[in-house]
């Protein structure tokens, strides 16, 4: 899907080429910057964040469209500034580790390896702060086959194993939705790589290259950093530059043809041939159609209304201007609380307030989505609702095949006597009917999983994707600094899917597969009835959330600056939510 963009104030191209050549100079002076030096940046980054934090949540929450006093812009908050701010304790812990020759200490009493051979480490919780702002939540990082628990911590780091590394330059195509990624990729670009980068923004969020400048004023003055606006001819311009040796791009996979491939009638047959246009390396995460699985098991009504409220917080959060935005709810067809739970999911959407669709091309996409289908639905919200598209239709059913990138939701039926019987076909599914590799999510009663035992673990582990959401939205891995973020490996660049690559991953894991997202089934208390022990609220990015703003902000004020007594604040806000 190729996203149109708006108009924007170009750099021109004799500051790009400055800005190149500076880069340039720079880039083995970083590349061989002691860690010392790398960490005391990234506590200036750290200070600059939480400054200009208020600022930057109210130009996002302006140009977004959310009035002063909305809880929804708790959205920004969460995935603006607390995520940058959330990355830099994990990223520095784990720089400190490895410039001591330590990176064992990280993943020691941490890691299992499956019956399969395959290895898993739990990075969340980890200490104190965890186990009290995300009670219950775990996350697990599988690594690729041939990982060893004893090898492991050589897996890691690899950059900073290099005895005299070369720099390199390499440009961020910034996205244009959430405004953390650019930063994000930006500081993964410098500190899991060793490379200077030029970040060029998105014209859609192109607003944000003041705050931006501001965050990285400190990487700027010493010529690691530079930070450039405009549209597709200056995208263009700096992956064809002979003075960048690696692209990194958000986005669609159009997008990341037209760079490697170009475009038209020449760029396909360059595809076709698989004779890409330029020799740089390019990383990307390209998005997808992301299915939301319902397992069927003992639900109680509550149950049920609490886990509507969470497919609408993963179709509608940012306007559903998500790469991992749910987009095709897969419900059992023999279960008896299908017909509830599909008409609660429903009922919820319809009552989400109306969001502003600020990212191009959204209509059109949703209009599209809606003439594909005789029975689609505009609810109040403005949300497409499509109930019953056939689970076995064409290979480019549209529900399946597009990312909608936008209002749109879908429902498919699979058969299955059993919830094991249920989730196998599942994952079939899934795997072979969605487009994308980017993240998933299943809801499934905790007593579910219990009654199945390894074989519900075997089951993620047919998945591939590379966020795995287990009553969580697999957006929530975008947020956890120690995840691995980016498409299940293995993609060919003539069929990118959701891209290559990984970012986040704060522990510098060099050969990541999947992340899986565990969070509870219930808030507290009623996790009780369902067998949890934990203390969670409902979770801050719900939609349905009232405090939101309150929580979120609080958080990214405790990130900034972790302390004990920012605690009963953060708890008191969450409660009320």
């Amino acid at each position: 899907m190729s996203i149109p963009e708006a108009a924007t104030t170009a750099t021109s191209t004799a500051e790009l080429d400055r800005s190149l050549a500076d880069l340039r100079a720079h880039a083995t002076e970083w590349a061989r910057l002691p860690v010392r030096d790398k960490i005391k940046l990234l506590w200036k980054l750290r200070r600059a964040t939480d400054r200009i934090a208020g600022a930057w949540v109210t130009a996002a929450t302006t140009a977004k469209g959310l009035d002063a006093g909305d809880p929804r812009r708790g959205e920004e908050w969460a995935s603006g500034p607390w995520a940058v701010l959330n990355y830099l304790g994990p990223l520095e812990k784990t720089l400190k580790a490895s410039e001591r020759g330590a990176l064992a200490s990280l993943v020691e009493g941490r890691t299992r390896t499956r019956p399969d051979g395959q290895v898993i480490a739990r990075v969340m919780p980890d200490g104190v702060y965890d186990h009290l702002l995300f009670s219950g939540f775990t996350v697990d990082v599988w690594m690729e086959p041939g990982v060893t628990e004893a090898s492991l911590p050589s897996t890691m780091a690899a950059f900073y194993r290099e005895p005299n590394p070369q720099g390199l330059v390499s440009v961020v195509l910034g996205a244009g939705n959430i405004a953390s990624i650019a930063p994000l990729d930006v500081l993964y670009k410098l500190y899991a790589e060793g490379q200077v980068v030029l970040l060029k923004l998105n014209p859609v969020n192109e607003y944000l290259a003041p705050i931006f400048e501001d965050v990285f004023q400190d990487f700027i003055r010493a010529g690691y950093v530079r930070i450039a606006t405009g549209g597709v001819e200056v995208g263009e311009y700096l992956t064809r530059h002979d003075a960048v040796d690696e692209i990194h791009v958000t986005g669609s996979a159009s997008t990341h043809d037209a760079i490697v491939f170009g475009t038209g009638p020449e760029g396909a047959a360059r595809k076709k041939a698989d004779t890409p246009a330029i020799g740089k390396r390019v990383t990307s995460e390209l998005g997808g159609v992301s299915p939301v699985v319902v397992v069927p098991g003992p639900w109680t009504d509550a149950d049920i209304a609490y886990q509507a409220e969470n497919v609408a917080t993963m179709k509608t959060h940012n306007a559903g201007f998500n790469c991992i935005a749910g987009q095709v709810l897969v419900l059992p067809e023999t279960w008896d609380k299908t017909e509830m739970m599909e008409q609660a999911v429903r009922d919820t959407l319809a009552e989400v307030p109306a969001r502003k669709a600020y990212y191009p091309g959204a209509a059109a996409r949703t209009e599209a989505l809606a003439c594909a289908y005789d029975g689609s639905e505009t609810l109040p919200s403005g949300i497409t609702f499509v109930p019953d598209v056939p689970a076995d239709g064409p290979a480019d059913e549209p529900a399946f095949t597009t990312e909608t990138f936008g209002a749109g939701l879908a429902v498919t039926h699979l058969p299955g006597a059993t919830p094991e019987a249920f989730l196998d076909a599942a994952v079939d599914f899934c795997n072979t009917r969605t487009a994308g590799t980017l993240g998933m999510s299943i809801l499934i009663h905790p007593k579910t999983i219990e009654a199945m035992g390894p074989r519900f673990e075997d089951a993620v582990a047919r998945l591939r994707y590379g966020t795995i959401g287990v009553n969580a939205w697999s957006g929530v891995g975008f947020l956890i600094a120690q995840a691995a973020w980016g498409a299940f490996p293995g993609h060919d660049r003539t069929d990118i899917q959701s891209g290559t690559g990984v970012v986040h991953n704060a522990l510098l894991f060099d050969r990541p597969q999947k992340t899986v997202v565990r969070s509870p089934f219930a808030p507290f208390p009623r996790n009780l009835l369902a067998g949890e022990i934990h203390a969670a609220p409902r979770p801050p990015w719900f939609v349905t959330n009232e405090t939101a703003e309150t929580t979120s902000m609080r958080l990214t004020r405790f990130a900034a600056s972790p302390s004990v007594l920012k605690l009963p604040g953060i708890f008191a806000s969450a409660l009320r939510g």
